[in-house]
């Protein structure tokens, strides 16, 4: 049987702010390796190695968990880092109006368990990954850029779609596909 590594996202559009923020990190020098634009996600559910004969059963869950949800409007806002600005692994833009989104998500994570997937352990946290870091290196400068962003309003956006997606690594980086899409 095949597997691909697979997991439950929200696509974003790429705009103008968000291109913005992204250039202003790569200047600092830090060591990092940003998501191309066209990549950013926010995602419901990282579901890991998934057996392909089951991609079906997985865009029922979807379907379910969205049924009695309309299409809504996120706001992007605002920037940060996980887990904190000592050691810096993650740079993110939050996402605000997220209740749709929780529900979306921990309903996913509920039934998706019975298919064998592994639980959340933390609380979900809806956020953009922008960039992952990979050393110390320039973090002051970093830290200043994202502060700068701290309270930028990025955009706001309809949530039409929840899309599983598979993820192929290669070395210049992941190449997402979208294997299903369930409209809201």
């Amino acid at each position: 049987m095949s597997k691909f590594r697979g997991f439950i996202a929200i696509d974003i559009e790429s705009n103008k702010k968000l291109v913005e923020f992204e250039n202003e990190i790569k200047k600092t020098g830090a060591d990092l390796k940003l998501v191309e634009t066209k990549n950013i996600h926010a995602t419901l559910k990282f579901l890991g190695d998934t057996e392909e004969t089951i991609v079906d059963e997985i865009e029922k869950i979807i379907t379910n968990a969205v049924k009695e949800i309309k299409s809504f409007n996120i706001q992007l806002k605002g920037t940060g880092v996980f887990p904190n600005q000592n050691y810096i692994k993650v740079i993110w833009v939050g996402i605000e109006h997220v209740e749709p989104i929780a529900v979306i998500a921990n309903d996913l994570d509920e039934k998706l368990s019975k298919l064998g997937f592994k639980r959340e352990e933390r609380k979900f946290s809806p956020h953009l990954t922008i960039a992952r870091v990979k050393t110390s290196r320039n973090k002051d400068k970093l830290l200043q850029t994202i502060e700068k962003y701290r309270d930028m309003e990025f955009t706001d956006m309809k949530v039409d779609s929840i899309k599983l997606k598979k993820s192929d690594l290669t070395p210049k980086g992941p190449i997402y596909t979208t294997l299903r899409e369930v409209k809201i």
